[in-house]
């Protein structure tokens, strides 16, 4: 059982990171473009407007997310209790990649927000 209680809470660092830092995004993003904290891609680094928006919608979506697979996670996990340790170790890690692939993939929606809101060089559309 104190493998399961390890693997539950090892499981659970994911959705608890995307819903604290969906919820810091949403609300502000961090004060200067940087490239060490917050998200950074090529178009999200164009200026003030294009940062302040990627990490809103991002966090919008990390929030979101994030309570979805945290509820996922605990229904999943609850399934493992009793089980041996390789079968708890390695569906934990199977629910773990899962939720790197809905944590990188935001990337994707927030890309694809970016280039229809702003042109190349970052300025907004117009009409958006």
């Amino acid at each position: 059982m104190g493998f399961w209680i390890f693997m539950f809470i090892m499981n659970l660092l994911i959705p608890f990171t995307m819903i604290g830092f969906g919820r810091l995004f949403k609300k502000k993003s961090p004060d200067k473009i940087n490239y060490v904290f917050g998200y950074r891609t090529t178009m999200s680094m164009k200026n003030e407007d294009t940062w302040k928006f990627a990490h809103q919608y991002c966090g919008t979506i990390w929030f979101k997310v994030g309570w979805i697979m945290l509820v996922l996670t605990v229904i999943a996990m609850l399934f493992l209790i009793g089980r041996d340790m390789d079968f708890v170790g390695n569906w934990g890690g199977a629910i773990t990649m899962v939720q790197c692939v809905f944590l990188v993939g935001s990337i994707f929606p927030t890309e694809r927000a970016l280039k229809r809101t702003f042109d190349k060089d970052g300025k907004r559309k117009t009409g958006c």
